[in-house]
């Protein structure tokens, strides 16, 4: 189980964007996607302010975000980088495990990147994920280059929808047939 120390807003302006995308989606009557509350066991609480300072993980982890869209079961981490190589030690081997068993259930799961020095967001699909992951497994780099992503799974802004996913689950699905 590991510890966690609050450490401010960290990661919770991408988390706000992609829930108000969710919203989006959901009210537009194209998806329904929910944050997978992470739960955890508060050990220190700030008395005057309530926070929680230090808590422990019950568990692990699966993914970020579950739900449907279009009756298609849709699973997603999402992840921020601040600088152009992605570690893949920011993702675990029990989310890659749940991640194959879902897309092995007939659902579409993937990573949403957002590359906060460019501002761009990212679509990697598991499939893609699955090559990086192997080389790091046979010996290779432990991380990916920006410069190693598919233009195409740039997503790009356009009105109407903050974080435009399912874009990138159009594209996935498409390369499937």
């Amino acid at each position: 189980m590991g510890t966690w120390n609050s450490r401010g807003l960290r990661g919770s302006a991408l988390e706000e964007l992609i829930n108000r995308s969710n919203e989006q989606y959901r009210e537009k009557g194209l998806a329904l996607i929910q944050k997978v509350p992470t739960p955890i066991t508060p050990i220190r609480i700030d008395k005057e302010s309530r926070h929680i300072t230090l808590a422990y993980f019950e568990q692990k982890s699966t993914v970020d975000y579950i739900g449907v869209v279009q009756g298609i079961p849709v699973c997603f981490d999402a992840k921020e980088c601040h600088a152009d190589t992605f570690p893949l030690a920011n993702i675990h081997e029990h989310q890659m495990k749940f991640m194959e068993e879902f897309e092995g259930q007939e659902g579409v799961a993937f990573l949403l990147i957002y590359y906060a020095g460019r501002d761009e967001f990212y679509y990697m699909s598991l499939r893609e994920l699955k090559v990086f992951w192997e080389r790091r497994q046979t010996g290779g780099r432990k991380s990916f280059r920006y410069e190693e992503l598919k233009p195409e799974g740039f997503l790009p802004r356009r009105s109407g929808v903050l974080v435009p996913y399912l874009d990138g689950i159009q594209r996935d699905l498409a390369s499937r047939d």
